[in-house]
């Protein structure tokens, strides 16, 4: 019997896989029935090396070694993954395997996941590709009809690998180059570091500012108020509002404008990401791994999408979305809406998948069994997708003039005439428990005027400061990233092949820093690595953050250098550029770094180290003792002076040698400790514990008296 062998990106796709196509027979590392077997890796199941396995000589970082330059590259596969490649590997080869069918995640990553295992398994066979936006039965059954062959995506291969290479080169060699430079562990990477550089100008940005202050002069007759412009100094604001109390205001022109905000587009990923840290906290990741686990459940489309759009054949599945969704939706209830369905599709600017929206499965289950956070990201698209088909939001502007003691005074209002779609946006915002979510617009209603009008008016001063530009929070990071480096990228996707054009390399995927899939795991290795804290929703760099930064050249931190190679990587991706010349461009770019940076000044090198932390003052010379990782040290090199802090006398009650205990010791000879534990007893007890230097090796202590 032959059968049809297919490889998922992750277990629960496959399981997915295997309902829809009847291989509902489990088995080690697979399913099995109906003339397939469905088994899966565990993310990335190959990787690339690491350098020590090229060379001996590279375990340890020197700079004598650098650049790293495999040649030929070699794949590794992790320990805790070994098992399922085995299985996968089996299978591949197995000779009832007659055909290969590719069901990794359907982006660039998921082709070289695909590619990766095949041919570290030595498989010849054919290869078939699925690609599907929905992981909903239908989805899966039409994505199975129309197969395509897996050459179709050589290019898309391409693009990832010498993308997954450069980013290896410039990772390992930087990373390496400036800790051994700087004598500490600095993490340097394509996308990571222009970010980081990103967070940086803007701290300094911050930091020099100088706030002014100014004032503004306000006129009021009743619910009348206009306001004048800014005035630099106090004098001047309270000579006009002398000169303005009591006297007369003559309306001089009146100017009405009606106007109409078009209803927002549908979520890509980037923008769910972004509005989901604005309204409910969430960080880039969270709201990531959220909608991956709806994904899973069928109950979302496929999240790591870069487009905004649905394809043209979908206006029907998105009308029948659409009036399921009112009758499910508390906030939606009793709504009178018309869909203007068309204006959300446009197959042109989608590129690998479709924008992000809820699944026919979700409209059956509702928000049963569903985590809070999960009902909350549904609960955001489902709205996003009934505003995006609303009416525009339709107003009227009033401007009026007014002249009082030889200064012009403005006055706005504004009147409601169509709410369109955000009558939804509020009614959503309403019923969510949104964290800061910023106040809804308030209207200002203007009274029925008239050129020529005059008004008797009382007057104020109001003082005021201008306001510094505000840190970055993912929100406003993930759009800067987006945005970052636009100008050094060709906007056509003229001549890009099917396979690259679905692999997401269309405009939308070529600008800015890494791709919406990459980002949320960038900001949280920033934050893993110490290069950036978060303070509620602010990210700020550190001390390490804004130092790395200032000390990198240019072409690292600048995001020219990803615009350029995206670039390059479509070039490849639609045949037209060779990789092998893009990869010895790499590789010069590499040796040109290492051997700029062969040294920098002394006082330069101690630019990482960890400021010490004071405890107090050595019993023995007077110098200060400092918080050392395994001890209290004294900084005077000539003293012997240490309290480590695995000493036995602690370690036997079961007790941690704490800063705070070492500073009560070294200022007053003793110190009251809790919860120290008996050994004879087995019990706890409190008590106060004496410093006993006799000024050999090892300091000692000993228990005063219990408390």
């Amino acid at each position: 019997m032959s059968f049809q062998l297919v490889i998922a990106e992750k277990p629960s796709v496959a399981r997915s896989i295997a309902a829809v196509i009847g291989a509902t027979e489990k088995q080690n590392g697979y399913w099995q029935g109906s003339g397939y077997l469905v088994s899966w890796c565990i993310g990335h199941l190959v990787s690339f090396a690491e350098a020590g396995q090229y060379d001996e000589k590279y375990c340890k970082w020197k700079y004598e070694d650098l650049p790293i330059l495999p040649q030929p590259w070699q794949f590794i596969v992790p320990d805790e993954k070994k098992q399922q490649f085995e299985i996968v590997r089996s299978l591949l080869n197995h000779p009832d395997v007659d055909s290969v069918t590719a069901a990794t995640d359907a982006g660039r990553e998921g082709e070289l996941i695909f590619r990766f295992v095949y041919q570290m398994a030595g498989c010849t066979k054919t290869v078939k590709r699925l690609w599907i936006s929905s992981m909903e039965d239908a989805a899966i059954r039409e994505g199975f009809a129309n197969l395509r062959p897996d050459s179709d995506y050589d290019a898309l291969y391409q693009s990832a690998l010498c993308r997954a290479k450069a980013d290896w080169l410039v990772g390992i060699n930087a990373t390496r180059l400036f800790s051994v430079l700087y004598h500490k562990t600095l993490t340097v990477g394509r996308v990571q570091t222009p970010t980081l550089k990103m967070l940086v100008d803007r701290d300094a940005k911050i930091l020099r500012f100088q706030k002014e202050k100014y004032y503004t002069v306000g006129i009021q007759s009743g619910s009348l108020k206009a306001d004048s412009g800014r005035i630099a100094d106090a004098e001047t604001a309270n000579s006009l509002k002398e000169k303005c109390t009591g006297a007369n205001a003559v309306c001089t022109s009146i100017r009405r404008e009606k106007k109409a905000e078009q209803p927002p587009k549908l979520y890509d990923l980037t923008t769910l990401q972004r509005e989901a840290n604005r309204l409910f906290g969430f960080t880039a990741k969270q709201t990531l791994d959220y909608a991956q686990q709806l994904y899973e459940k069928k109950l979302l489309t496929y999240p790591r999408t870069d487009s905004q759009y649905l394809t043209e054949d979908m206006g029907q599945t998105a009308q029948h979305l659409v009036s399921d969704l009112l009758g499910l939706l508390p906030f939606a209830q009793g709504l009178a809406l018309t869909a203007e369905v068309g204006r959300i599709l446009n197959s042109k600017k989608v590129s690998d998948h479709h924008a992000i929206i809820p699944t026919s499965e979700f409209v059956k289950q509702g928000f049963t069994g569903l985590a809070e956070s999960e009902c909350k990201l549904m609960s955001l698209v489902c709205a996003k997708l009934l505003c995006a088909i609303a009416a525009p939001h339709e107003y009227e502007t009033v401007t009026a003039v007014f002249s009082c003691a030889g200064n012009e005074f403005t006055a706005k209002g504004k009147t409601v005439l169509v709410p369109g779609w955000k009558e939804i946006d509020q009614r959503f915002h309403s019923t969510m428990k949104a964290d800061g979510e910023e106040e809804a617009e308030s209207l200002n209603t203007l009274p029925e005027l008239a050129e020529g009008q005059s008004f008797r008016v009382t007057s104020t001063v109001s003082e005021h400061f201008t306001s510094p530009p505000k840190a970055y929070t993912e929100d406003t990071l993930l759009s800067a990233m987006e945005r970052a480096g636009t100008e050094d990228m060709p906007e056509d996707k003229v001549n890009c092949s099917a396979g690259a054009r679905e692999g997401g390399l269309g405009h939308a995927e070529r600008k800015g820093l890494g791709t919406p899939a990459t980002r949320a795991a960038i900001l949280e290795k920033l934050v893993q690595m110490g290069f950036v804290q978060r303070k509620g929703k602010q990210l700020v760099p550190t001390k390490d953050g804004i130092n790395l930064a200032v000390v990198l050249p240019e072409s690292l931190t600048s995001p020219a250098l990803t615009a350029e190679w995206e670039n390059r990587l479509t070039e490849i991706a639609k045949g037209s550029a060779d990789p092998d010349e893009f990869m010895a461009e790499i590789e010069a770019q590499v040796r040109q770094l290492v051997k700029t940076y062969s040294c920098i000044s002394a006082d330069k090198q101690n630019l990482f180290q960890s400021e010490r932390v004071i405890i107090g003052k050595c019993p023995r010379c007077g110098e200060n003792v400092y918080e050392g990782k395994k001890n209290f040290y004294c900084g005077n090199r000539g003293c012997q002076f240490v309290m480590w802090k695995n000493d036995r006398f602690f370690e036997q009650r079961k007790k941690a040698f704490t800063p705070k205990i070492a500073a009560a010791l070294l200022k007053n000879g003793k110190a009251k400790v809790k919860g120290l534990y008996s050994e004879k007893t087995g019990k706890t007890y409190d008590a106060t514990v004496l410093l006993s230097d006799t000024g050999g090796k090892y300091v000692n202590y000993r228990v005063e008296r219990k408390e």
